[in-house]
């Protein structure tokens, strides 16, 4: 790594700041327009190698071998090879040191594997980097970057290399990780023309035409070529040159800086620190903290358990004591709970990688499950975001639409028809009205289960839109007026979008690039061949000025010059009633008029009328100007100054479809018991328009209270204007947030953290990162999103769709499940061992000496293999048929629920009697002289009736073990039927057989019980049991009461309903909210199926129109309402 990134590699005549863009393209072979061939940046990355800094994403194999020896089962092993050596039972500690040796290798090439799929899941969600390559631009990696590279930069993209700027557009970057310095710095390219001397020695944050790696953009864009990358870059120096951390002031052993008693304090907190650190109480996820205390509480249990085993023997500690006690304390310990944590949260990550979603905080792994809230985007999250400009009003002139065009990205496909506008809000009303009925139509009255398909129902109300508009259409195709020509100028040059044709495998296609809203305006403009690179190119027009968009004033420009023309021309487009503000005219020749409040009233009904179709609404607008602008100035007007006065040209509705999984979606979340918010940047009536339309809010808004319907849309200035109190006092937070802002989001968050909730969010932009760092779970978006609030998040959507949170949240509480399984599993055995050995105290020989019914390595073996592999299978689980038919569960409870530790303790007490059953009859049965003379130490004739004993105890409890994980495959239902939905008679060895690393782990464990038991030497000198005969009977019965003990006590809880109302304090919140505001999404456009078998009538939570929704009457006629009441999800008895 250091050969390959040495600066003198990377070596320039002069630094790259006082080179010229042609120097350094021709310095590293490059093309400022097509970038390198495939060929270069093969040849380059031999020769500088990857674009990383050293010690990045690195796994460091010490700290995972600290882990493995520091755990409390080591310690609690360590002590018994001890204690075994001490008593002189060298086979039993050597056995011991054998163990300890494969557990921690084991343990460490499972960690060590697990971390390197872990990092390798990690970097898909690293920042990355648009480059050109051959001539196209690709996004790569950052760690693929060499020099030579033309790279494009962005607001809220992270800076992937040292970049000399070839190209800038209002460009500003935050260095502050460099300098220091907390303004952002505006970049510029020439930069000898401006400081007229150069200078070798200047700063870095004098370097204005440099661009440095790890930097972030807070504005502008611009195009740079890569001249440093890795260790080379000027944060890679920094790196090199540091010798160590920095540690907190408290932690200081400066006696000079902090007192005369700080060498003392610094040094106790640091031992304290890495006592913390090395016994794992500080790093990891809280589960993971959570657990790793648990074994220590465990290894001070088995100290206190070893107290006990002194005491009862009268502290006469002689070798039999000694080894007794060594048998009780590692009969405690969960020797594999933490291994099979961490395997179960790679196979979790992997998982969620197959279903577009990648994990950055392993943290985000256990909080999914617990999701109550999740606000969303609209854009390109709920809907496909593949925006096509539907139709434009032009005023004076009326409507353009786009009919029967398929392809967003083809300006040649479709109709353009120009039709008459609505000219009142009687007519407005009148066509929503008539739009309105088709629907209803088509539709069951009672909007909950219908008889037309949602999409054959869209498409018949286009066929209606497209037949109102060639009723009302000229009958020649339009011409471009003088009106639309100045529309269509405003669209294109306001615009980062490109549109362009490529040859691809010999087929000319239309290519498209940038955001999916310019995009369909820049289609559009290409409909008429007014393109921007047309107009730039053929036209001579010439950018000057860029004001970027601005998510809180929601508005761009941009400034241009036209040959022949005297003015400048500024460009704006935005949300309408941002734009229409800003503008005193509008329309243009003949069709000019001032502004007043009731031409305002107009295009705001105009908007309406747009809006309530569903589509996205945007205002276009210009002026001309006698302003001066000096390109690459770093003075730029102050644009308040400049987007004034303007002239209003037009309207712009863009459609974005919802994506055709996401209704399905949203009714998954409702089931449940997920409530789902729309937080959008779009027009109340186009947020209102989806949000029906994909379920979120109902279709008949009169099916609610007026309270009801007055919280549940809103927009951000309505919002944002009430207090904490107000939002508190709402029935309801709102479920649709229109034009709405970052700082919106964040109340958002904040308010549903009062009301106990456990929220996720979703961002994409630079300003989403605080709402992405407050919300429980932050979620951005791969494709659209930006480097910023990637790192921000804890889940990166690769697909940017709402149904991958809802396979994420599905994903996090099968995990949780499957967690809750192997830990019950575990803990249940350690229970019922613990019981046996306690209970075994009072069996004592003919010297008085307690005789155990397990010898220390019968439970290694058993604690250590036959517990292990079955509880890796249960961490494979796949999820259960009702896992998104519950109630989130309780984050702060974490896995440790009442119904867990009740179980644990019921199934471990069962457990523990039967075999002490087995060894009370088998000792005992023949007579009273059974227990011979010092059996702990080894075999003599004596012994024969204790070692059988133990062989049947060793065996059963084997058994138990296993058939207790297929047991443990579902919390409640039978074992003998696991889906209640099966329609098999008997589906036992189906559903046993599914997961196949849990069947052979059963079936080979059981197998291995015999070679165990009957090969000689092991089993009287290792496990101090002997080959038995007729005490196999005793055992296999002891089996059958096992399991008809744990279904007994499925049936009670079942019966019962035991732990069904089991819930947290916010959890009947919502309960009771969504009770008495009567609200339930997801099934305002989707029909409920039903089935005619018994267990989906018990689980139904529909029914007649006359049915009550979780204990409140529905209004007859009315469609079931949406809200945050949870499902009441009823087991199969």
């Amino acid at each position: 790594m250091g050969k390959k990134n040495a600066r003198a590699e990377q070596s320039y005549s002069k630094h790259p700041f006082l080179l010229t863009p042609d120097e350094i393209s021709g310095h590293l072979e490059t093309n400022i327009d097509s970038g390198l061939s495939r060929a270069q940046v093969q040849r380059y990355q031999e020769k500088y190698g990857p674009n990383r800094l050293e010690g990045d994403g690195g796994i460091s194999w010490y700290s995972i071998l600290g882990k493995q020896i520091s755990n409390a089962m080591i310690l609690v092993l360590v002590l018994a090879m001890a204690l075994s050596y001490g008593v002189q039972d060298f086979v039993e500690g050597a056995v011991i040191t054998a163990v300890i040796v494969l557990n921690v290798l084991i343990g460490f090439y499972q960690e060590f594997q697990a971390e390197k799929k872990m990092d390798a899941l990690r970097s898909l969600s690293s920042p990355s980097a648009a480059v050109m390559r051959d001539g196209n631009e690709v996004t790569i990696p950052s760690a693929e970057v060499v020099p030579g590279d033309i790279v494009s930069i962005k607001t809220g993209d992270t800076v992937p290399a040292d970049l000399r700027m070839f190209e800038v557009m209002n460009l500003e970057c935050d260095e502050a990780i460099l300098t220091g310095e907390a303004l952002p710095v505006a970049k510029e390219v020439e930069f000898e023309a401006k400081h007229g001397t150069a200078k070798e020695d200047l700063g870095l944050g004098d370097r204005l035409n440099i661009a440095y790696s790890s930097s972030t953009v807070t504005k502008g864009r611009g195009r740079g070529i890569v001249v440093f990358t890795g260790m080379s870059t000027a944060i890679g120096g920094i790196a090199a040159s540091m010798q160590g951390k920095r540690r907190p002031a408290n932690r200081s052993m400066s006696r000079k800086k902090y007192g005369r008693m700080q060498p003392v304090k610094g040094g106790a907190l640091r031992t304290y620190d890495g006592v913390r650190k090395f016994l794992g109480l500080t790093g990891g996820t809280p589960l993971q903290i959570k657990l790793s205390k648990l074994a220590y509480i465990l290894f001070g249990c088995a100290l206190i358990l070893a107290i006990i085993v002194f005491g009862v023997n009268r502290f006469n500690v002689t070798n039999e004591v000694a080894i007794y006690a060594i048998s009780t304390g590692i009969a405690i310990i969960p020797e594999s709970l933490i291994a099979v944590l961490t395997i179960t949260m790679v196979v979790g990550m992997t998982q969620m990688r197959k279903r577009k979603v990648v994990v950055r905080q392993l943290s985000a792994l256990e909080a999914l499950g617990g999701v109550t809230n999740i606000c969303s985007d609209k854009t390109g999250t709920l809907t496909q975001g593949k925006m096509v400009t539907r139709k434009a009003w032009i005023p004076g002139v009326g409507i353009y639409s786009i009919e029967k065009s398929s392809n967003a990205s083809d300006p040649t496909e479709g109709t353009v028809i120009l039709g008459k506008a609505p000219k009142s809000r009687q007519e407005h009303e009148a066509e929503r009205v008539a739009r309105e009925e088709a629907l209803d139509r088509k539709r069951s009255t009672a909007g909950i289960s219908f008889d037309v398909p949602n999409e054959k129902m869209h498409k018949d109300a286009e066929k209606s839109s497209e037949e109102t508009l060639a009723a009302t259409a000229d009958k020649e195709s339009p011409e471009v007026t003088a009106e639309l020509q100045a529309f269509l100028e405003s669209a294109a040059l306001c615009n980062l979008a490109t549109v362009r044709k490529i040859t691809e495998d010999g087929q000319e296609k239309w290519k498209t690039g940038g955001d999916p809203t310019e995009i369909a305006l820049q289609v559009f403009a290409h409909r008429f061949q007014y393109g921007k690179k047309t107009l730039e190119d053929e036209h001579g027009w010439s950018q000057k000025m860029e004001y970027p968009f601005d998510s809180s004033i929601k508005r761009m420009s941009v400034v241009y010059s036209k040959p022949g023309e005297e003015h400048l021309i500024i460009f704006t487009k935005g949300a309408v009633e941002r734009i229409i503000d800003l503008c005193t005219s509008v329309g243009v020749g003949g069709h000019e008029e001032t502004m007043t409040p009731a031409l305002k009233e107009s295009i705001l009904d105009q908007m309406t009328f747009l809006a309530e179709q569903g589509l996205r609404v945007l205002a276009i607008a210009r002026k001309f100007t006698d302003m001066e602008i000096k390109e690459h100035s770093d003075d730029m007007i102050d644009r308040s100054e400049v987007e004034k006065d303007l002239c209003l040209l037009g309207l712009a509705g863009l459609y974005d479809p919802p994506r055709l999984e996401t209704k399905a979606a949203v009714q998954a979340c409702t089931t449940a018991g997920i409530t789902v918010s729309m937080l959008t940047g779009d027009h109340p009536s186009t947020a209102t328009a989806i949000a029906k339309e994909v379920g979120i809010i109902p279709r008949n808004m009169g099916t609610l209270s007026p309270e009801v319907a007055a919280a549940i849309v809103k927009t951000a200035t309505e919002f944002d204007k009430m207090s904490d109190a107000e939002i508190d006092a709402l029935p309801t937070l709102p479920l649709v947030v229109a034009r709405c802002a970052p700082e919106t989001k964040v109340r958002m968050i904040e308010a549903l953290h009062r009301r106990n909730k456990f929220a996720a969010m979703t961002g994409d932009g630079v300003n989403d990162s605080p709402s992405l760092k407050l919300a429980d779970v932050g979620i951005a978006m791969g494709l659209n999103g930006s480097d910023v609030a990637k790192s921000a998040s804890d889940i990166v959507l690769t697909d940017d769709n709402f149904a991958s949170i809802v396979n994420a949240v599905e994903e996090g509480r099968r995990m949780f499940d499957n967690i809750q399984r192997f830990v019950l599993h575990l803990l249940t055995s350690n229970v019922g061992e613990v019981i046996l050995l306690i209970c075994g105290l009072g069996f004592q020989d003919r010297s008085g000496f307690s005789v155990f019914p397990l010898s220390p390595l019968q439970i290694l073996w058993i604690n250590m293999l036959t517990s292990s592999f079955p509880a890796f299978g249960l961490g494979r689980e796949k999820a259960s048929p009702d896992v998104m038919e519950r109630p989130p569960h309780d984050n702060k409870r974490g896995v440790f629920t009442l119904e867990l530790i009740t179980d644990m303790l019921v199934y471990g007490t069962i457990q523990g009697t039967c075999c002490l059953m087995t060894f009370v009859f088998i000792v005992y049965g023949p007579g009273p002289d059974g227990l011979g003379h010092d059996c702990n130490h080894g075999y003599n004739s004596s012994c024969d009736v204790v070692f059988r004993a133990r062989a049947a105890v060793f065996a059963e409890l084997t058994w138990l073990i296993l058939i207790s994980a297929w047991e443990f495959k579902a919390m409640r239902r039978s074992m003998f039927r696991i889906d209640p939905h099966s329609t098999h008679s008997f589906p036992f060895f189906r559903d046993i057989w599914e997961n196949q690393f849990l069947f052979w782990s059963v079936v080979l464990g059981a197998v291995s019980v015999f070679p165990a038991v009957y090969i000689p030497g092991l089993n009287t000198s290792v496990f101090k049991h002997k080959g038995i005969s007729w005490e196999w009977a005793p055992a296999i019965v002891c089996v059958f009461v096992f399991v008809s003990g744990m279904e007994a006590w499925k049936y009670v809880k079942r019966a019962m309903r035991w732990f069904e109302k089991e819930e947290t304090e916010g959890m009947k919140a919502r309960r009771r909210e969504g009770g008495a505001l009567g609200l339930r999404q997801g099934f305002f456009t989707m029909a409920r199926s039903f089935t005619k078998s018994k267990s989906e009538e018990k689980r139904t939570v529909l029914g007649d129109e006359d049915a009550t929704v979780d204990g409140h009457a529905r209004r007859p006629g009315h469609a079931q309402a949406q809200g945050s009441a949870l499902p009441r999800v009823r087991e199969e008895v």
